[in-house]
């Protein structure tokens, strides 16, 4: 195979440098053509991904967390390009979905290796002039949170996003959004709202838990106002997706959907997308992957 290796060595910790090496001399031993891609930024290597998939390769694969995943996915949604990746984040949402190994970067080069491909579904959105994500789209308190934590300097890594929730939480309220399903309008206030194509986000949070990421459909839920204790408590349900019974969660399906609120910005996987309104649709098929494919 000629593989292009997209790396980012800042992930999870610097855990995607350190294990730089070893998967490029796994997949090299294994009889591949490696060339590693190391962007000067992120632009940078979106750029250098989406030459080395118009150029042709077997395969782009990405060594990083769910941000390096998000960024390799842009090169390769809609493509015949397969993706592999190799968790090293923080956060390996796709990757759990997909039923990689998360903690061992050997096994995972070796699932590229072993060349099992299975189709799946991704989300192509009219932010940016059509970014894609693969896993959930949030907004409401997780993006006002997300927004809150991207003005921190300190302090670092995930801790900050706790210092985010403390600062926002007093202040929340309940937004007012107005949904498009598949033509049918819906206007609801909410506390947060979650477009899912797989099940999780935010390194494992399981909001749409009952998402298929190969089913051509978007699991749409929504939180309806809740009081602060009561939204305090239901949240870390959200880790096993027990949250989806409580009585103010709806969950509906759609295979296209349009979400505004005024001055709401929306995150995907991690990544800003933007502001509000924002249209998703999901693309049965659009994304090839190495994986395991479900019995």
């Amino acid at each position: 195979m000629d593989i292009a290796l997209v790396v980012n060595p800042t992930s999870g910790k610097g855990r995607g440098a350190a294990a730089r090496a070893a998967v490029e001399e796994r997949l090299r031993s294994r009889g591949a053509h490696v060339r590693t891609i190391v962007g000067n930024d992120a632009a940078h290597a979106r750029e250098l991904s989406a030459g080395a998939v118009a150029e042709g390769v077997d395969a782009l694969v990405a060594l990083g967390g769910d941000g390096m995943v998000h960024l390799a996915l842009q090169a390769v949604a809609g493509t015949e390009t397969p993706l592999g990746i190799v968790p090293a984040g923080t956060g390996n949402d796709l990757a759990w979905s997909l039923g990689l190994p998360q903690r061992d970067p050997l096994a995972a080069a070796d699932v590229v290796l072993a060349g099992t491909q299975r189709r799946v579904d991704a989300v192509r959105t009219d932010a940016g002039g059509g970014r894609w994500f693969a896993c959930v789209l949030g907004a409401g308190f997780d993006s006002v949170v997300n927004e809150r934590a991207n003005t921190l300097r300190w302090p670092r890594g995930p801790v900050r996003y706790n210092v985010a929730i403390a600062f926002e939480l007093p202040r929340f309220k309940a937004m007012p959004f107005t949904l498009t399903l598949d033509g049918e309008p819906w206007r609801t206030d909410a506390m947060l709202v979650a477009l899912g194509n797989a099940q999780s986000y935010g390194a494992g949070i399981r909001i749409t838990a009952e998402a298929v990421i190969d089913d051509g459909l978007l699991d749409v839920f929504v939180l309806a106002p809740v009081s602060k204790l009561d939204f305090v408590r239901t949240l870390p349900k959200a880790r096993t997706g027990s949250h989806l019974t409580h009585p103010a969660v709806t969950v509906r399906r759609a295979r296209r959907v349009t979400i505004d609120s005024p001055g709401v910005v929306a995150y995907a996987d991690g990544e800003r997308m933007g502001p509000l309104p924002l249209t998703c649709e999901c693309v049965p098929g659009a994304l090839q992957v190495f994986a395991p494919v479900p019995a």
